[in-house]
């Protein structure tokens, strides 16, 4: 075979591998173990300090495990901030694709945790913050791909850009050859009118854990009352296939509400809601795996597993993520570990 006949075999095989795009942020988190937050004034000394990134970061680092090649979309600045997040997402092997802004750093947050393990937060937000309009103008997903939208990039003027993306997307998810997955957000509150209209006649694959579905229920006027689930035994069960059943109802497109051990419910347009078990676990750490399981999902989907596959999957490396930590954060499985627990 002649050179160049390999050279473009090799690029064809390299545009057909299974991409995970985020339009989501990323920043670094520094966490801070403290014994008691400080008074006005006082002085404290950290037990531990270590900077990991945040946002989107964990999304893709997850997809990336599961054998999918992951881009990050997103903007990311100059500066020793920015600095840091290149150089983690050359660790975990994931593109940068998005723009560069210079003279701006990319933005950071302390992250405060005592002795009981409650947190507190402060944030600065960066370069990854300060979109227009243009910002995903050169985004443009290939065949099967998957685009991840972040809720973090609904809350500021990067939205506008997003937006920008979404109608160039249009409202027909069959006449799209890749597919759109929307993490939902506890801010939708902060979110505007037109930018929420423009998500649901979007029709993306909606995932959130309960309380996000309750928030986006509550935003999209879905009056669910559960009262009379609420009995002993499969009370649990029944709300959630009453929230799933309204709240698809009025997305009119897939959905997927998280409930950490227990597994997820997946509905789909027009069909009824499947529970997909999880695996009860014992948590090490007191943050969710909520990014693993969405990364995990995205990356599945990516491959051509149908949605509940997916969820199964993103179910049993959620579970393994959530015994195992590198100090306080989630440490997504790889996909032959996820494979072994589903299968076992």
């Amino acid at each position: 075979m002649r050179l160049g006949n390999v050279i473009s075999e090799r690029a064809k095989n390299a545009a057909d591998k299974p991409t995970v795009i985020s339009l989501g942020q990323i920043w670094m988190d520094i966490m801070l173990d403290v014994d008691d937050m400080p008074k006005t004034g006082d002085f404290a000394v950290t037990r531990h300090t270590k900077p990991t990134p945040g946002g989107s970061y964990r999304i893709l680092a997850a997809a990336s495990r599961m054998g999918v090649r992951a881009q990050h979309a997103g903007i990311i600045g100059d500066g020793i901030w920015a600095s840091a997040v290149r150089m983690v997402l050359r660790r975990s092997g994931i593109d940068h694709i998005g723009q560069n802004l210079d003279n701006v750093d990319s933005g950071f947050r302390l992250v405060f945790q005592d002795e009981e393990e409650r947190k507190t937060y402060i944030a600065h937000y960066g370069a990854e913050a300060q979109g227009d309009e243009h910002t995903f103008d050169n985004i443009t997903p290939s065949s099967n791909s998957v685009v991840h939208i972040s809720g973090n990039t609904l809350l500021n003027q990067t939205a506008v850009g997003l937006d920008g993306f979404l109608r160039r997307a249009g409202t027909d998810p069959k006449q799209r050859d890749w597919m759109l997955v929307l993490n939902s957000t506890n801010a939708l509150n902060q979110v505007s009118d037109k930018l929420i209209e423009d998500l649901v006649l979007a029709r993306p694959i909606w995932s959130c854990n309960r309380q996000e579905a309750g928030t986006l229920a509550d935003r999209l006027g879905v009056h669910i009352d559960d009262s009379t689930t609420m009995t002993v035994g499969g009370g649990f069960d029944k709300s959630m296939q009453l929230l799933c059943d309204e709240l698809g109802n009025a997305l009119r497109a897939p959905l997927v509400v998280r409930a950490g051990s227990r597994g997820a419910w997946v509905r789909k347009p027009g069909g009824k809601v499947e529970h997909i078990e999880g695996f009860p676990t014992k948590a090490v750490h007191t943050r969710s795996a909520g990014s693993c399981h969405t990364g995990v999902m995205c990356a599945m989907l990516a491959k051509g597993w149908s949605l509940p596959d997916a969820v199964r999957i993103a179910n049993a490396a959620a579970s393994l993520a959530i015994q195992h930590n590198d100090h306080g954060v989630p440490v997504c499985p790889s996909y032959q570990e996820a494979m072994a627990l589903l299968e076992a």
